[in-house]
């Protein structure tokens, strides 16, 4: 005899009933409440203190060397000095600096004993230009000081209640930078690959902890005063609506975009299974040849090195504001040197992958702007959501993403922003052949941070 059709939903919400309801969920929900904010202090004062550390290193310094920007030379010594810091890091401290970019967000999450050698090696290295973004680093803190206090609670043994812990760690660390906790949310969602109630109760602690942590972030970014660097565009291209040429220029442009990232990748993948042996030295090599692609950038354009060198954010937002202040060629220049160098830091240094491809994205969509009937804010929207599908696997994340960095212009470009999302994911699918293993997994395939889906976790 066959069960009712409704019978299925009852039980699953008779499931998610009684687990919201259980003491211990509320202790848990409570506990997230409560590590938002210690969480979010330390992840505003780690990014306070990279920005501090990146603008003296490419602005103070220079200008006190007498120099109004830094030189074309200037990253070959800065990026040299990256690679002998970060060697020692990955060779002998616990958990080699923390996940190699190239695997995107996933892997296993960071824990205690992993968190100093993350911490160094980013903000060692972040500032000295090595083509990478804070999100990885953060997301890092944000599973390490959850587990941590897990830890000192006395349930460390606690498998499951670990792994919601260090998701919503790491939940309300990337909230911090990706402009608040729907953000994050949604890369939870898509990312964990979950359903029904499994999904909610995972949902809900990471809301929780990013969104307190959000508000922390806030409140001490005006008593402060310092910078954080967050990704945001304050100001945007004049508002057009995309028309007919804008989606007959842009779904190519979608395509190329994802073509370029994936070719990327897959020089990262390359990278790895050549630092395998003789790490350090190959490190430092790497790292080099990072600071080589940076300078010829600036040889070429006779722009500032700072522009390929950072994580992206910085120059996403001069793009934003004065689309046409680069040329199609500086234009084309930034993407193939930034290019070439994140690919080459995707497989041998430390950082987050998302921020520089957004940049990449924007600015091959820029370059491609000048076509008949393509304009720059339809450009600059699909290039974001084009990149940042195509590194990350997550189309719906990256759509988000975009509409929230577009601020009053997304309304009218969401329906091209959802489907440059959608032609990047799928054509990075096509474009992307078998990648060889290089220790952990994609951010497709877990929840941000790493961390289990909650009902995997024994």
């Amino acid at each position: 005899m066959t069960a009712p059709a409704n019978a299925v939903p009852e039980r699953a919400e008779q499931s998610l009933r009684q687990t919201l309801l259980s003491p211990g969920y509320r202790r848990l929900l409570l506990l997230c409440v409560l590590l938002g904010v210690p969480i979010a202090l330390a992840c505003f004062f780690f990014v306070g203190l990279q920005h501090e550390l990146q603008h003296w290193v490419w602005t103070s310094l220079p200008e006190a060397a007498g120099y109004d920007t830094p030189p074309w030379w200037w990253p070959l010594p800065a990026l040299v000095l990256a690679g002998l810091i970060l060697a020692p890091i990955v060779t002998r401290m616990p958990g080699g600096g923390g996940h190699l970019p190239v695997n995107g967000l996933g892997g296993a999450p960071v824990g205690p004993r992993a968190l100093p050698g993350a911490v160094l090696a980013a903000l060692a290295t972040l500032p000295l230009g090595v083509v990478l973004g804070p999100e990885a680093p953060l997301m890092a803190v944000g599973s390490g000081l959850a587990l941590l206090a897990l830890r000192r609670a006395g349930a460390g043994g606690d498998q499951r209640a670990g792994a919601i812990l260090a998701t919503a760690g790491s939940t309300a660390a990337i909230s911090t930078i990706l402009g608040g906790p729907v953000a994050a949310a949604v890369l939870l969602i898509e990312g964990a690959g979950l359903a029904g109630t499994q999904l909610v109760a995972l949902l809900l602690p990471c809301l929780l902890a990013s969104a307190t942590g959000a508000l922390v972030f806030t409140g001490f970014g005006q008593w402060t005063g310092l910078e954080i660097g967050a990704l945001a565009l304050p100001e945007l291209p004049p508002q057009a609506g995309p028309d007919a040429g804008d989606f007959l220029w842009g779904l190519p442009t979608a395509a190329l975009i994802a073509v370029l990232v994936t070719l990327a990748r897959g020089l990262g993948h390359r990278t790895v299974a050549w630092t395998r042996h003789r790490t350090a030295a190959r490190t430092v090599a790497c790292a080099t040849a990072v600071g080589v692609c940076v300078a010829a950038y600036a040889l070429i354009t006779g722009r500032s090195p700072a522009e390929a060198a950072l994580s992206g954010q910085a120059t996403l937002a001069q793009l934003a504001a004065h689309p046409h202040a680069w040329s199609v060629g500086a234009l084309v220049a930034l993407v193939v040197c930034k290019g070439l160098a994140w690919g080459i830091a995707l497989g041998a240094l430390r950082g987050g992958p998302i921020f520089p491809s957004v940049l990449l994205g924007a600015a091959t969509a820029l370059a491609c702007s000048g076509l008949p009937g393509f304009g720059a804010t339809p450009a600059l929207a699909l290039g974001i959501s084009a990149a940042a599908a195509a590194v990350t696997g997550l189309p719906l994340a990256s759509a988000v993403l975009a509409v929230l960095l577009m601020g009053r212009d997304a309304h009218d470009q969401t329906p091209l922003i959802v489907m440059a999302s959608v032609v990047a994911f799928v054509v990075a699918q096509l474009v992307r052949r078998t990648e060889p293993e290089t220790g952990g997994a994609e951010t497709g395939g877990a929840a941000p941070g790493g961390a289990p889906a909650p009902g995997a976790a024994r």
